[in-house]
């Protein structure tokens, strides 16, 4: 068949929606004949931010068996919308990531259109996907998940777990010699090189558009740690970076703050298997999974993560890694100082995480669930 994904961001932009169209239209062209829609290669007419306006898109849909259109995309799900109402035969399956609530005034303006057609954009789908039906349930959707529950499929993000796995010290092997050089290799680095110095990783979007990732409530945390023995890698980039470097100094914590920009594949998995946590401190609903969960826990880290509705759902709290209020920095404060002086908790919780990756999160289940869309 002939698909048209249409996605409103793209590596090498980096964010949660973009990779996981990579991955998904990984997926579709091992059976069908895909082509994918981005503001990059749809020349749209208008642009701002994430949203893109490209009519011209219109007069290419028809060729298509699908459409398979990740929501929200502004401007775009409008065109979807027009073309569904004169084109019966192109099928459409939307797939459901988050919630939207602007910080800015022009950016709620510009997306009032697509909220006015949403619901009947919605009912004519022939699938909703989600990464989590416990974050539609209590998402802006939950009223049309009532009235429409056949409709949903919930299919989680997966992740490589070739790719994304543990790290020597972190691996769970019984090999006796593995295990004496893991706690001989332990001992130098405690007692000559760093004295255990904990290393906190935060992985995501630095830009206006992440600014629900709560970076700032995290470096306020990790400043009020009782041990001082830290250092807090900020991988991302994005406009708000100088924010948060700012913030840093006027705590004092500059020196203990370090920003990796960026990072490839590889530096991404070798920064994932050195810190001792993973922390995703999001404060809203527009944080709806957490993809950079799942490939920390598949490197064998464990995690801390805002309790919030799809975020909550992806590991348990207190097995795989601990749940933190929303926006609160005392709690995570706590949380992260339970975690980084407990060495055998951190194993423990690491181990547990790449037990539940390995059984739930692997991308070959994801892709089998959706190519069975299709078939």
């Amino acid at each position: 068949m002939k698909i048209a994904q249409i996605v409103c961001a793209w590596p090498p932009y980096a964010g949660g929606i973009g990779n996981s169209a990579v991955q998904i239209g990984q997926a579709l062209a091992q059976e069908h004949d895909l082509t994918n829609y981005y503001p990059a290669n749809l020349r749209p007419w208008l642009k701002y931010g994430h949203s893109a306006f490209a009519p011209q898109l219109l007069a290419k849909l028809g060729r298509f068996d699908y459409i398979y259109l990740h929501y929200p995309f502004f401007g775009m799900s409008e065109i979807v919308w027009l073309f569904r109402l004169f084109n019966k035969r192109t099928k459409l399956i939307i797939h459901y990531h988050m919630d939207v609530d602007f910080d800015s005034p022009l950016l709620k303006i510009a997306a009032w259109p697509a909220r006015l057609i949403r619901d009947s954009l919605f009912r004519k789908a022939q699938a909703i996907v989600c990464s989590s039906l416990d974050y539609v349930k209590n998402s802006s959707l939950k009223d049309f998940y009532q009235k429409y529950p056949e409709k949903f499929r919930e299919i989680p993000f997966g992740v490589d777990t070739h790719f994304f796995q543990p790290g020597l010290l972190k691996s769970a092997s019984q090999n006796h010699l593995v295990e004496q050089g893991k706690k001989i290799i332990r001992f130098v680095n405690e007692r000559f090189i760093n004295h255990h110095r904990s290393t906190i990783l935060f992985v995501g979007g630095l830009d206006r558009a992440h600014y629900f990732k709560g970076v700032d409530n995290l470096i306020r945390a990790a400043g009020g740690l009782e041990n001082k023995n830290w250092l807090l890698q900020i991988a991302g980039e994005g406009e708000l970076q100088a924010d948060y470097q700012r913030l840093a100094e006027a705590l004092g914590l500059a020196a203990q703050v370090r920003f990796l920009g960026k990072l490839s594949g590889e530096e991404l998995v070798k920064a994932f298997q050195r810190a001792d946590v993973l922390v995703l401190p999001s404060i809203n609903r527009n944080e709806a999974f957490g993809l950079v969960l799942i490939e920390a826990m598949a490197c064998g880290t464990p995690v801390i993560a805002s309790d919030l509705p799809g975020v909550r759902s992806v590991f348990t709290d207190g097995q795989e890694g601990l749940a933190i209020k929303p926006g609160d920095v005392q709690n995570l404060q706590d949380k992260l100082s339970l975690l980084l002086n407990n060495q055998e908790l951190r194993e423990k919780m690491g181990q547990a995480g790449r037990r539940l990756v390995e059984l739930k999160y692997d991308k070959e289940q994801q892709a089998a669930k959706i190519l069975s869309l299709f078939r």
